[in-house]
């Protein structure tokens, strides 16, 4: 998560009515609709539709491109590889509900003038929805940190959480591009899955152990990712995964703490 500064922070104009002065636009279908800041808690946000279309061209410098959620079973568009993870990371958490790209345009009063800002996404989740822009660290600009402070504020007044991320910890990529592999329905008919349940009730134990214990090991592994990404095992994810991973039911399987 990148840090706002101070510095940006202070090159908003914030009057006392501000909220009522910086508004936004959404696009519910072809109909573009101003919303004042102070009434965002007010739009039927689930109604509305990218307020900027994504496009495509040969001589562009970003990869966009469309991601299967299992969250919200459709597929999400996403401008650059960093958003993609994002959409990613947001479908493994487990509490994603929608995931709404581009979702309004910001208009607010900065020391130099008035300034236009579109939010990458507003991640709608079991708690408190989350407003966020998306920019590797090394490409923050200044004026980019005054469009974050804005949208941070806005995100303020409508009670969701705001966040730039910037970057990951190393091996987050490549375990969630691990998990994600087993995210869809998976048949199994030799009842594989059972068989995983049963074993990770005899307590934590490392994945190549697990998976060993099954009657078809090279199969267990793909429905192993497959309980990990659907939280029917957990996994500690301070790491990445391997055969030496600490496997275990997640909280609300685990037997009776006497049977560990």
């Amino acid at each position: 998560m990148h840090a706002i500064s101070a510095d940006a922070v202070s090159q908003l104009v914030m009057p006392s009515d501000w909220s009522a002065r910086w508004t936004t636009a959404w696009r519910f279908g072809p109909t573009l609709v101003g919303c004042a800041v102070r009434d965002l808690g007010e739009v039927d946000v689930l109604s509305s539709v990218p307020v900027r279309r994504f496009t495509w061209r040969t001589d562009q410098w970003h990869r966009p491109g469309l991601g299967y959620l299992v969250s919200t079973d459709r597929h999400h568009g996403f401008e650059s590889f960093e958003e993609e993870l994002l959409l990613l990371a947001a479908d493994f958490s487990g509490s994603l509900v929608e995931a709404l790209a581009q979702p309004f345009r910001l208009r607010f009063q900065s020391v130099n003038g008035n300034v236009e800002h579109i939010p990458d996404y507003l991640l709608l989740t079991d708690d408190t929805p989350w407003l966020i822009d998306v920019r590797p660290s090394a490409r923050i600009e200044p004026e980019d940190e005054v469009k974050f402070a804005a949208a941070a504020e806005a995100a303020l007044v409508a009670g969701w959480n705001y966040a730039v991320v910037a970057g990951w910890r190393d091996h987050v990529v490549g375990l969630i591009d691990t998990l994600s592999a087993g995210r869809r329905h998976l048949t199994d008919p030799l009842l594989l899955q059972d068989q995983l349940l049963l074993a990770a009730e005899d307590g934590p134990q490392s994945f190549g152990t697990l998976v060993a214990r099954c009657s078809l090991e090279a199969v267990a592994r793909a429905h192993a990712i497959h309980l990990l990404w659907h939280r029917r095992l957990g996994l500690q994810i301070s790491g990445p995964l391997t055969d030496a991973s600490a496997i275990r039911l997640p909280l609300s399987r685990r037997p009776a703490i006497g049977s560990w």
